[in-house]
């Protein structure tokens, strides 16, 4: 498994928080946010998905990943 931060521009609720979240699980990754800092920590098995995917997904919300 890896873990990386990525830094998310555009949060600013609840609602946004399970948005990405959301979007990560569903592109077959944990996240879990943390809204003050606007990032979200990402834990994913590179074999199965790859961050560009997971970024994609993010961004396919209308966040930026910075």
């Amino acid at each position: 498994m890896e873990n990386v931060t990525l830094k998310v521009e555009g949060m600013s609720c609840g609602h946004c928080v399970s948005t990405v979240e959301k979007a990560v699980n569903e592109a077959g990754a944990s996240g879990k946010v943390d809204l003050a800092a606007g990032q979200v920590a990402v834990e994913f098995d590179a074999a199965k998905v790859s961050l560009a995917s997971i970024k994609e997904a993010i961004e396919n919300t209308g966040f930026d990943v910075v």
